[in-house]
């Protein structure tokens, strides 16, 4: 899964990397959020969807403010928490997300996120780490979205990330991880193809990098830039 991720610029720079997509009218409002170094779901994050860049008809990609969660329009509020990952196995057909799948999916723009390795197999002291391109670059999350009106009729427009199979280093400490897309393969994403199934698959491993962080990680409150910093092993235990 994906369930934690981190922007370690401001909105700025993390938008000038994605120079293809304009800028949406609510997407300034997310200025003062970032950097966002231990990002959760519930946050609102930019996103890039397809959506109407030009009158009247031209459309294209639009950075746009987006809240971690997929919450179709007939969701109900107050019940489960609403899904930060959606599985690419039977995303054409499962109902949370088969209609988004088809006509809405979006990129999430990120510099890392962030996996925990279950060490003893118990759910227990799992150990965190930080995963991002070798290279420092932004990379963007394949995701859906969806629009969910609140008790006031506010419009939230919301999303999930896809998951999939591990690629062989993320298999050393899971057995998912989030769909990352080739900057060739972003216009096709967003098009109106009804099933790019092909693009979800394990990005290369040779283009990424891990490193193990501290368990700070593990409370969104702590959202300061040391999060990110590597930790040594923890030494073996002294037998007596």
């Amino acid at each position: 899964m994906c369930g934690r991720i981190f922007v370690k610029t401001s909105l700025e720079e993390l938008i000038s990397n994605f120079p293809f997509a304009v800028k949406g009218g609510d997407i300034d409002g997310l200025g003062n959020r970032f950097p966002r170094w231990n990002g959760a779901p519930s946050q609102d994050y930019p996103i890039i969807v397809r959506d109407l860049v030009r009158e009247p008809d031209t459309s294209g990609p639009m950075f746009v403010a987006g809240r971690w969660g997929l919450m179709p329009p007939w969701a109900k509020p107050g019940g489960r928490p609403p899904p930060v990952n959606i599985r690419c196995e039977g995303i054409s057909s499962n109902g949370m997300s088969r209609a988004a799948y088809r006509s809405r999916r979006c990129l999430v723009p990120i510099n890392g996120f962030f996996e925990w390795k279950d060490i003893h197999g118990t759910g227990k002291n799992k150990q965190p780490y930080a995963i991002a391109m070798k290279d420092g670059s932004a990379f963007a999350l394949a995701g859906i979205w969806e629009t969910w009106k609140d008790e006031k009729g506010v419009s939230i427009r919301n999303f999930a990330i896809v998951t999939c199979a591990p690629n062989a280093m993320m298999a050393e400490i899971h057995d998912r991880m989030p769909v990352i897309l080739h900057r060739e393969d972003y216009e096709r994403w967003l098009s109106p193809e009804p099933d790019p199934n092909d693009l979800m698959k394990p990005f290369p491993a040779e283009l990424m990098v891990m490193w193990k962080i501290g368990r700070d990680v593990g409370s969104p409150k702590n959202d300061r830039p040391e999060i990110i910093d590597e930790v040594e092993d923890d030494p073996e235990p002294t037998l007596i």
